[in-house]
């Protein structure tokens, strides 16, 4: 008699699209089970979460110039929040029998954020290129909202509180930048 062998699969580059897969039921408790659809657009909203993060702290270490300290502390802040957001959206599509995929050459192939300049980055520069990320992760969010809310309104509620934070963290980081504007009466 003789024995086969299987040989493992080549590991493959995470292509777009990959991840948010629905869990197999084995034991699984029941109750209500995303969509493919809502998967994706649960795991589009954690793949710019966890970027931010990352992004985020790229930024923490590498800002330099007036008002570094401030500035290296509201990052902190908008990085620990991106952190608790990814693992309410991780959980939140775990407790929906979706699985999550966070892998690293997952979140760089699917994000929709831009790439985050390599060096040191003047706090001026660094305010701005935070605040449109903070944007951008929130657009993703508002547009994956309607769709999320007519399958998962407790899904949809939790985009709700990460919107708010993430929008309220875009206004006070890029008021570093502005100037008051002029009484126009």
């Amino acid at each position: 008699m003789t024995k086969t062998t299987k040989t493992a699969p080549k590991k493959q580059a995470a292509p777009g699209g990959t991840g948010a897969k629905t869990a197999r039921r084995q034991n699984a408790e029941k109750g209500f089970v995303a969509s493919k659809d809502l998967g994706l657009k649960l795991q589009a909203v954690l793949v710019d979460l966890l970027e931010l993060q990352m992004q985020g702290k790229q930024a923490h270490w590498n800002v330099v110039g007036r008002n570094f300290r401030d500035t290296h502390r509201q990052l902190d802040d908008i990085i620990d929040a991106a952190r608790t957001f990814s693992d309410t959206v991780a959980e939140r599509m775990r407790a929906l029998h979706a699985v999550p995929d966070g892998r690293s050459d997952t979140v760089a192939a699917t994000t929709t954020l831009p790439e985050y300049p390599q060096g040191e980055i003047d706090t001026s520069e660094t305010v701005d290129l935070i605040t449109v990320r903070l944007e951008r992760t929130v657009a993703t969010m508002r547009d994956v909202h309607d769709a999320v809310d007519e399958e998962d309104p407790t899904s949809a509620d939790i985009l709700h509180a990460v919107i708010e934070k993430l929008e309220q963290f875009a206004w006070m980081v890029s008021a570093e930048n502005r100037s008051p504007a002029k009484d126009r009466s």
